[in-house]
């Protein structure tokens, strides 16, 4: 798998070409399950074939029960400069209901550690578990922040399809996500970390100044980003592709010299309607020239038309030339984006 992830970055050189890297990623699985020589492995394979920004952001997501002192220790010697730490919660009734592998001493204890030789780190929170209670929740926040940590990721409880979290509720074994609670949890959420100095950059993160994700920001920006391993996505503005999840057939393809991915081109529309999403979820809105400048004006138009009764109902707000989000509509932000979107023109019979 090493050597696949070496060969894919290699080979996607040639289809990225321009600005030099500011962030590098390891996320969206266990990266920490690799040895500090691994990851830098894979961080010179990069350095090797692309221009990366001499201060650039290198992030290396973990567990808690990864990070043992010699773990860390390790990872403060390597390219690895900041640190997003899975916490969800420093409660082991939460722990255990998400059937996380760590407890909360492991959680508090690895960013103790971690605080020590780390400047620049993140932890994950998870709001809106069931029977979890706003004082439960207060005293997690209470908890992060006595570490003094600069940023925070924090997202709602959500009940996939198909998914063990699914049948217990399904059967009455656990109760079920109680919305209202969970809207309540995050205005909480909201009030605490801004009273602390946190920025509501973006939907579900909260950064110190100058602490803000570069990861999360060329993201929510629609900068251009490459994704390398099974899964993954990548976007340049213009097409959308992504990886097979089969890792032997992720590993053949690679093996062959064959990029295993497929490819979306996006329309005008699909553009626009991605514009709208990312950019209500951040503190910088949606900018009604952008979107004239790059759709035209009858995008315009549209993107007013449907906002009038959100505007009137005090969800959106226009600055100026930006709609954004207002507190009120904040826990809203999906679904407003998505009554903003351009649907195509249904086919008449």
């Amino acid at each position: 798998m090493l050597c696949a992830l070496q060969k894919e970055t290699v080979l996607r050189k040639e289809v990225y070409k321009g600005e030099a890297l500011s962030t590098i990623y390891f996320g969206g699985g266990t990266p920490s399950v690799l040895s500090t020589e691994e990851i830098d492995m894979l961080i010179q394979t990069v350095m090797d074939h692309y221009s990366v920004e001499e201060d650039a952001e290198i992030t290396l997501e973990a567990n808690p029960d990864d990070l043992t002192p010699e773990k860390l220790l390790a990872l403060s010697k390597s390219r690895v400069n900041r640190l997003s730490i899975g916490v969800q919660s420093f409660f082991e009734e939460d722990l255990k209901f998400m059937n996380r592998a760590h407890n909360a001493k492991q959680a508090i204890d690895s960013i103790s550690r971690a605080t020590k030789l780390f400047d620049n780190i993140s932890i994950d929170l998870i709001y809106g578990i069931p029977d979890s209670g706003s004082e439960r929740w207060k005293q997690n926040l209470e908890t992060a922040l006595s570490f003094n940590i600069p940023h925070i990721s924090s997202y709602a409880l959500t009940v996939e399809p198909g998914t063990a979290l699914q049948r217990f509720i399904a059967k009455g074994i656990v109760p079920d996500v109680d919305d209202e609670m969970a809207e309540e949890q995050f205005q909480e959420l909201i009030s605490t970390l801004e009273k602390a100095g946190f920025v509501h950059y973006e939907f579900s993160n909260f950064g110190k100044p100058g602490y803000f994700s570069r990861n999360n920001l060329a993201y929510w920006q629609g900068e251009t980003y490459l994704g390398i391993g099974p899964s993954a996505h990548s976007f340049n503005g213009k097409q959308r592709s992504w990886n097979i999840s089969n890792n032997p057939l992720y590993i053949k393809a690679l093996n062959e010299s064959n990029l295993p991915e497929e490819i979306e081109t996006l329309t005008q529309r699909d553009r626009y309607n991605e514009y709208i999403m990312t950019g209500l979820r951040t503190m910088w809105g949606v900018s009604l020239q952008k979107v004239k400048d790059e759709f035209g004006s009858h995008f315009e138009e549209y993107l007013l038309k449907q906002a009038e009764t959100h505007l009137a109902d005090r969800y959106l707000f226009l600055d100026g030339d930006t709609l954004l989000v207002t507190r009120q509509g904040k826990f809203l932000s999906d679904g407003l984006a998505a009554n903003l979107f351009m649907l195509p023109l249904e086919k008449k019979n």
